[in-house]
Parts: structure tokens; C-alpha cells; sequence
């Protein structure tokens, strides 16, 4: 689980329910997260709701700081739970490009180049 989570509301009361809510969906998505990365990483979420004579608008954001980039996402439906569904698919691919862009690949090339000499000589 991610420690560090701010969830704040805008224009609206956040209730135990949806926080938890929120806390479970955003909080889970620290294993897409490089190791390296996990201790360091901050999350905002903005929980926004506006109404209008016809409709009803229900905004969730989320900033998610880490060490290189901080990655956002938005987005708005009818519902805020649904929101929070969408922005949580949005930042698993969102972590899974920054895990490829981000981890040590020279680690992973030595320890294969080492597991081949290894196999060579016991050959």
C-alpha cells in the first residue's frame, strides 16, 4: 500500500465510504511501482463534484509523485466511484511506462550474463 495519501475534497465532503474506497483502489497500485521508487512516492487525489440545473458532474484527479516525474490523471463521469475506476486503469498503464522507462536494465543484462557463464562451465 502506498503510505503517503492525500485525499482531499473540492466543493464536496468526502465520506468514510469513498475514502476507503479510494484508499483501496489508489493504495494498491504501488506494486506497479519500481522498488526503488515505493518509499518516495507521494499521492494527491482531488475529489471534485459540480452541479447544474440539468446535470450532475463528479471530477476525480490524482497527482502521483515520484522521483524522476510526477504522472497525472483526470478524469470526469456521473459518479465518483466510476471515476476513481477509471483514473486507477489510466495510472496502471501510466506506472507500467514509467516502470519500463525507469528500471535498471543493466542490473537484469549482468545477472543474465552471469547466469550464462555460469551454465557454460558447468558444461
Amino acid at each position: 500500500m502506498i503510505e503517503k495519501l492525500e485525499i482531499n475534497g473540492v466543493h464536496t465532503t468526502v465520506d468514510q465510504k469513498l475514502q476507503d474506497y479510494v484508499a483501496k483502489k489508489i493504495g494498491k497500485l504501488d506494486r506497479y511501482i519500481p522498488k526503488h521508487a515505493r518509499e518516495s512516492a507521494h499521492v494527491e487525489i482531488f475529489l471534485k463534484e459540480t452541479t447544474t440545473k440539468t446535470k450532475n458532474k463528479c471530477v476525480c484527479e490524482v497527482v502521483m509523485y515520484l522521483p524522476h516525474e510526477a504522472i497525472t490523471t483526470k478524469e470526469s463521469t456521473v459518479n465518483m466511484f466510476a471515476a476513481v475506476d477509471i483514473v486507477e486503469a489510466k495510472l496502471k498503464n501510466r506506472l507500467k511506462k514509467y516502470k519500463e522507462t525507469h528500471s535498471s536494465l543493466k542490473l537484469h543484462r549482468r545477472i543474465l550474463a552471469r547466469m550464462r557463464r555460469k551454465q557454460k562451465s558447468s558444461l
